[in-house]
């Protein structure tokens, strides 16, 4: 049974000052909480019902250095930052910041000012499809490590790194191609299968500044061939992946 302590700190990790204070975060769900053992993922604690808790008895077993509470439906809706919570709810240490950031000989998503928890979930699972091991927020863009963000990785979030860092002088260092997807670009059709290079990708509703897209080698446009205004950042993430990777 979990005090209401436990239950008022696990609540605090839905706001990202709580995060950084603590330097924890949550993650819930049936597909992801298993995922994240599975991988090897540091789980620090499981809160779970008595028959999710059953019918995942041998992974468990694979990390006996977690502590596991059994909670009723009661008490994870309290936990729950979901309208519909789920069966099991984890509780992780953020990862430290990398030491070091390796560019060369790898692809990278860099994305400036993403707002939605949503859509930065789901370009980090779109980073996991690609075989893609890193994503660099800018500094303004939604907590990496918001419930929603989370949810939306579907448990990619376990086999991506997420790293933080200001993109012009990340640009400047790099020392390697890189690609901001823009309206006005050169179409992405034209450009062969990449093995290394930064693609960028902006802001929902402004796209990439100007200062950015001025500091990349390349731009880079998917052709539109119907009326939309623009794309979801997610939807052209994984257009621009699926030409430049494939």
């Amino acid at each position: 049974m979990l005090s209401k302590a436990q239950i008022k700190y696990i609540q605090s990790l839905q706001h990202k000052k709580y995060r950084q204070k603590s330097g924890q975060f949550i993650a819930e769900g049936d597909k992801i909480v298993p995922e994240l053992l599975s991988e090897g993922v540091p789980v620090q604690e499981i809160y779970a019902t008595d028959a999710w808790i059953s019918v995942h008895e041998q992974l468990l077993a694979t990390a006996p250095n977690v502590r596991i509470t059994a909670v009723d439906a009661t008490i994870l809706k309290q936990l729950s930052a979901l309208t519909t919570p789920n069966q099991a709810i984890a509780l992780l240490n953020i990862p430290a910041p990398p030491t070091e950031t390796l560019y060369k000989g790898v692809v990278t998503l860099v994305l400036e000012t993403i707002q939605d928890p949503g859509n930065l979930g789901t370009i980090i699972r779109i980073a996991d499809w690609f075989g893609i091991r890193q994503v660099v927020c800018s500094p303004d863009c939604v907590d990496a490590y918001n419930p929603k963000t989370i949810q939306a990785t579907m448990g990619s979030i376990a086999r991506v790194r997420i790293v933080e860092s200001e993109i012009l002088p990340l640009l400047e260092k790099a020392g390697v191609p890189s690609f901001a997807a823009t309206l006005h670009g050169t179409n992405i059709v034209e450009f062969s299968r990449i093995t290394e290079g930064i693609i960028l990708i902006g802001n929902e509703s402004r796209g990439l500044s100007e200062n950015v897209i001025t500091a990349s080698t390349h731009r880079i446009t998917i052709p539109r061939l119907g009326g939309a205004e623009s794309l979801n950042a997610g939807i052209a993430a994984g257009i621009i992946c699926g030409r430049l990777l494939i």
